[in-house]
């Protein structure tokens, strides 16, 4: 880890406390940054910019030259490893993601997991050049979507429905997600173990979709997939911490904690700090998380929820990063960014 585990950042995801939280945003690189939109605009396409080492180095440095962030996160997609199985991804304006709708596993398994690695290897190569241009020490995140939030997105072809697709199969073709799930664990402990190969310092797990999913399924969609994956990569040498992202598994939270094996746990915008703090284990370390549309409105409003969550955590004795609920929206003011980083530094 080249000394990355003694940074703030590292130092709380493995349980100690601190004068202040570590902080870093989703979405801390993207397009509130007029830099980035700069930078965007010169390639083709966003696969086009995520496969391009170059851009998608200077699109991870950048809030990093504008903001003290304890933390660097890649500069990638969710979505990289089913473009990576020849699922027809593209990113149309107004519509998000697009792609050819999984009818069956086998279409993913055709695939082999060598082929899918030489796809995504310029994502390799963009974390070996971002390991060489941070200061020593400085954590690097490496990151992917969670088996069950990608297989939402290949069963449904695109980012916000209802999931009623993936759901049905759950109900009606539970063998058969079954086997996307699984193939999903077995490429996704590959393509993580080799971000941390190449240098990520920590691994974060995205399971945006986890919301809303009735309990009985929670456990095997969200939980017992995300439970194979972490043992995938402890097994195959990985020990960097790991944080799992639940957005929206609301009561089911503990369990997902209990029995995952992460190391801690990003927090979504609606979870409860007091909730948190009776639900886990004491001691156990947390990651969130303050509303998105917090940082558009600013102000003294967004101050004093950032020192509500932070004060509740350090009450309880709880390792806390600071982070927010769900990504930073492409509306976010970005002097607004500023102001909540220079309060937080301000702690110490």
């Amino acid at each position: 880890m080249a000394g990355a585990e003694n940074s703030l950042f590292i130092k709380t995801l493995k349980g100690e406390r601190s004068h202040r939280p570590p902080v870093w945003l989703m979405r801390q690189a993207g397009r509130y940054l007029p830099e980035y939109r700069e930078i965007r605009a010169t390639a083709k396409d966003f696969l086009d910019f995520c496969y391009t080492p170059s851009l998608s180095v200077e699109a991870t440095l950048q809030p990093l030259r504008r903001y003290p962030f304890d933390a660097a996160i890649l500069f990638a997609d969710i979505l990289l490893v089913l473009d990576a199985m020849d699922r027809g991804l593209r990113f149309e304006a107004g519509e998000g993601p697009i792609l050819n709708p999984l009818d069956r596993a086998s279409d993913l398994e055709a695939v082999s997991l060598s082929k899918v690695m030489q796809r995504v290897s310029p994502v390799m190569e963009t974390v070996e050049r971002l390991k060489a241009a941070l200061p020593e020490g400085f954590p690097l995140i490496g990151f992917a979507g969670s088996p069950w939030t990608v297989a939402v997105y290949a069963i449904e072809g695109r980012g916000g429905t209802d999931k009623k697709n993936p759901k049905l199969w759950a109900y009606t073709r539970p063998d058969d997600l079954k086997a996307v799930l699984d193939y999903l664990v077995v490429v996704t402990t590959e393509y993580l173990k080799t971000q941390v190969e190449a240098g990520a310092d920590a691994l974060m797990l995205f399971d945006s979709w986890a919301e809303n999913l009735p309990d009985h399924v929670f456990d095997w969609l969200v939980i017992e997939p995300t439970r194979k994956l972490v043992e995938n990569l402890r097994s195959a040498g990985v020990t960097v911490p790991i944080i799992g992202f639940p957005r929206g598994a609301g009561a089911k939270l503990a369990d997902y904690v209990a029995q995952t094996g992460v190391n801690a746990v990003g927090l979504d915008t609606g979870q409860v700090p007091s909730f948190v703090n009776t639900s886990l284990p004491k001691g156990f370390p947390v990651q969130g998380h303050l509303d998105p549309l917090s940082v558009i409105a600013g102000g003294k409003q967004m101050l004093d929820r950032a020192d509500q969550i932070i004060e509740a955590y350090r009450a309880d004795g709880r390792p806390h990063v600071f982070n927010l609920g769900h990504g930073i929206t492409p509306d976010a003011k970005p002097e607004h960014v500023e102001t909540l980083m220079k309060h937080i530094q301000a702690m110490g």
